[in-house]
C-alpha cells in the first residue's frame, strides 16, 4: 500500500485542492520567512507558494512520495533542499529555523508529541510554526464516526489518523498557540503557534 498511495495522491487530492485547499495552502505558506523547515513535504504541493523564504529544508519519510516532487522542486523560485527523515528525529541543529510549515501531515506522524518537541528544538526563539491539518471534530456524532473509521483508514491512507486532535497536542506542547482558523465545520484547522523567547 505504501507504494500505491504516492502514485494516486495528487489525483485524489485535486478536487479538494482546487476548491479550497489551494487558497489555504497559499495564504499559509506565503507567511513563511527566513530559513524554513517543512515537515512531510509529500509530493511538494507547497513548494510553489514559498515567496518570502530564503531557503527551505523539507523532510519526507516516504521516498515514493518524494519522487513525485522533483518537477515542483525544479520549478520553485526558492532553494529547496530535501531529506529522507522523520519528524520525530530531525537531522538539524537546535535553534536553526525561523519558520516551520506542516500541512496535512500530522495525522500520519506515528509519535506527534515527539515531533512537536523536535520542532520546538530546531526552531529559533520566537519562530513561527504554521500548520494546516484535519482534526477530530467536536461534534459527538462526527467524532465517533472518525473513531470508528480510523483503523481501516490508517491501513488505506498511509497511517492517517482521522481522529487525531492535533490542536490539543499543540496546546500541550512547549509551543504557544497564536491563532486558530476553522474550515469545513471544524474538520480542518490552520494553527499558528510560536516558540517562546
Amino acid at each position: 500500500m505504501a507504494g500505491f498511495l504516492p502514485r494516486i495522491y495528487d489525483a485524489a487530492m485535486k478536487p479538494l485542492e482546487k476548491t479550497r485547499f489551494e487558497k489555504i495552502r497559499k495564504n499559509l505558506v506565503q507567511q513563511a520567512t527566513g530559513r524554513v523547515l517543512e515537515i512531510g513535504f509529500g509530493t511538494g504541493a507547497n513548494f510553489r507558494y514559498y515567496q518570502n523564504a530564503e531557503r527551505v529544508d523539507a523532510i519526507e519519510p516516504n521516498p515514493e512520495m518524494s519522487k513525485q516532487a522533483g518537477k515542483r522542486i525544479r520549478k520553485s523560485k526558492t532553494p529547496i533542499h530535501t531529506y529522507e527523515a522523520v519528524a520525530e528525529q530531525l537531522p538539524f541543529a537546535d535553534n536553526s529555523f525561523d519558520t516551520v510549515v506542516a500541512t496535512l501531515v500530522f495525522c500520519t506522524i506515528p509519535d506527534p508529541v515527539k515531533a512537536l518537541a523536535e520542532i520546538h528544538r530546531v526552531s529559533k526563539p520566537s519562530a513561527r510554526i504554521l500548520m494546516f491539518e484535519h482534526v477530530k471534530m467536536d461534534q459527538p456524532l462526527m467524532g465517533k464516526t472518525q473513531e470508528s473509521l480510523t483503523p481501516v483508514w490508517k491501513r488505506l491512507c498511509d497511517g492517517c489518523h482521522l481522529n487525531r486532535d492535533t490542536l490539543e497536542l499543540v496546546n500541550r506542547s512547549p509551543l504557544e498557540i497564536v491563532s486558530v482558523e476553522s474550515y469545513y465545520g471544524g474538520l480542518f484547522l490552520t494553527i499558528e503557534s510560536r516558540k517562546p523567547l
